[in-house]
């Protein structure tokens, strides 16, 4: 199962090189002109997760495997990508396929790197790409109710449980306002997201700022977390700059102390993989023995079975139970034994919702 966020932005935000120092590769040419990325690269990185070490530690195990999250590059877009300006319709091709939006916004100036506008603004930037991406969702929706129309004419049940959230959807956008804001029941939602429209996704607001506004950000990158704020949409600050360069120390403690002398605890990196995770609305869970300690992940709300399925289809199809306990009670009890000792471990069937931290046993016959 994978889960990816398409990070998107005018072109020269940012994005290949924030898109190079998480993959830690030089895949996504960055150069300063638009359109240095004609395809979007695709780059597998790790999600941060110090339970990992914890427990890999208690258990001795041999090799440790942390979950990933996918980030695609996508090729930037420009005023008119909706009627196939630039590299509108493959742009707009490309981002309808991921799970989530990473909205690289440009936040410094610079004489050395051109702006495709002319001037650094990145509440105009933002409108830009979203007014491109609500006409894109108007197009394609409209031709949707229309066709939804005569089918819920003809009785179809589907249709005309599709246009009551399709519709409200058409409102909102016609109004000038993303799918995703509309009010919509859990179910309705599994609708909405069936309609692929690119503006009911998730987004994370990425403000790519000068070195030395890289701990608290500035006053333009300020404007970017009210409009996050304001929206219920997620928002990190970074400096790409910094970034590339920590991605090129391979010595975790020369990175420590490069970040030190920023005044940085960590990597906006890590901020950047966290938040997407979060907004994906994942959970991890754990495998853990002497052979490897492994994480893995499942949407939020997953059973047991489906949590099984991630690591082997078998183990899905053949599901028996789950031997469970809980990350606080394996660190508290030393383990895997220990937690067993102290009655912590708990047999799971099949209604289980898998929680985060959980460390599971999955018992199947296939």
């Amino acid at each position: 199962m994978g889960f990816n966020c398409g990070i998107v932005g005018l072109p020269n935000v940012g994005k290949s090189t924030l898109f190079n120092a998480l993959t830690e590769t030089a895949a996504a040419a960055a150069a300063n002109y638009p359109f240095c990325t004609i395809e979007p690269n695709v780059g597998r990185v790790p999600v941060p997760d110090p339970r990992l070490d914890v427990m890999a530690k208690l258990a001795k195990s041999q090799k440790i495997v942390p979950t990933v999250l996918e980030f695609v590059d996508i090729a930037g877009l420009v005023r008119g990508a909706s009627k196939g300006e630039g590299l509108g319709n493959q742009f707009l091709g490309n981002i309808r396929e991921v799970d989530a939006i990473v909205h690289v916004l440009r936040c410094f100036e610079s004489s050395d790197i051109t702006h495709v506008e002319g001037s650094v603004d990145p509440i105009r930037d933002a409108d830009t790409v979203e007014t491109e991406l609500m006409l894109s969702d108007l197009d394609s929706l409209e031709r949707r109710v229309n066709a939804d129309q005569k089918k819920a004419r003809g009785g179809e049940k589907d249709a005309k449980e599709r246009l009551v959230v399709s519709e409200r959807a058409l409102e909102a956008l016609r109004a000038g306002k993303p799918a995703r804001t509309i009010e919509a029941s859990a179910e309705e939602r599994k609708v909405l997201k069936g309609l692929q429209l690119i503006t009911s996704k998730p987004v994370l607001y990425v403000a790519n700022v000068e070195e030395a506004a890289a701990a608290n950000g500035n006053a333009v990158s300020a404007r970017v977390a009210a409009k996050a704020k304001a929206e219920g949409a997620a928002f990190v600050v970074i400096s790409a700059a910094i970034e590339a360069e920590v991605a090129q120390l391979s010595d975790p403690e020369e990175r420590k102390v490069f970040l030190a002398d920023l005044g940085l605890k960590e990597t906006g990196l890590a901020r950047v993989i966290r938040a997407g995770y979060g907004l994906l609305d994942l959970v991890t869970f754990f495998t853990v023995g002497p052979k490897e300690a492994h994480a893995w992940t499942v949407r939020n709300g997953a059973k047991a079975p489906e949590a099984a399925g991630v690591i082997h289809t078998d183990f899905e199809r053949g599901f028996i139970r789950s031997e469970t306990i809980a990350y606080d009670d394996f660190v508290a009890f030393g383990g895997e034994q220990g937690a067993k000792d102290a009655g912590k471990m708990r047999v799971e069937g099949a209604d289980y919702v898998v929680k985060d931290g959980d460390v599971l046993h999955f018992r199947f016959n296939v």
